[in-house]
């Protein structure tokens, strides 16, 4: 028996991508799955059936806005409603945006940090407490290879903004 059969593992940006072999990796190994992610509603709902009808699984959507610190505390006590814990916290989610520094505009960096880095702060922050007072959890956060490797007029990583 898989250590995920029964866990549940969010996943954000998981609508597509990285995020969505992740979810489905889980999936497979018998998570339940809380997907995240920006898309056309019938294409995510597409997505959604789908891990259910190849896994086995139940898997459930929340459009939580990476960049709101509110809304990704909605989606952890969302998930923990529906399926009672959340023992697997993925943060993938992440925007870019390519300008000359001298152009960049403010908000869009502003946007980057909150979705990039403030956004994994926000989620590890709401969903610890129940990891901890289970004595179970795995929290896994993603990064570009541009955390490595610089390349010009590049500020940010993830999917373009």
């Amino acid at each position: 028996m898989s250590v995920l059969k029964g866990k549940t593992a969010v996943v954000t940006g998981s609508t597509s991508g990285i995020g969505l072999g992740c979810a489905r990796a889980f999936a497979s190994g018998g998570a339940n799955i809380v997907l995240n992610g920006i898309g056309a509603p019938g294409d995510v709902e597409k997505t959604r059936t789908a891990i259910e009808k190849d896994f086995g699984v139940k898997a459930i959507y929340s459009p939580a806005d990476m960049g709101e610190p509110m809304e990704i505390a909605n989606m952890i006590s969302f998930a923990e409603r529906t399926f009672g814990s959340v023992d697997v916290l993925v943060n993938n989610a992440g925007i870019q945006h390519v300008s000359p520094i001298e152009d960049f505009p403010v908000e869009k960096w502003d946007a980057v940090i909150a979705i990039n880095l403030s956004a994994a702060f926000h989620a590890i922050r709401a969903v610890t407490p129940g990891m901890k007072q289970r004595g179970w959890g795995r929290i896994i956060t993603t990064a570009s290879a541009h955390s490595l490797v610089a390349s010009p007029c590049y500020h940010g990583a993830g999917a373009a903004a």
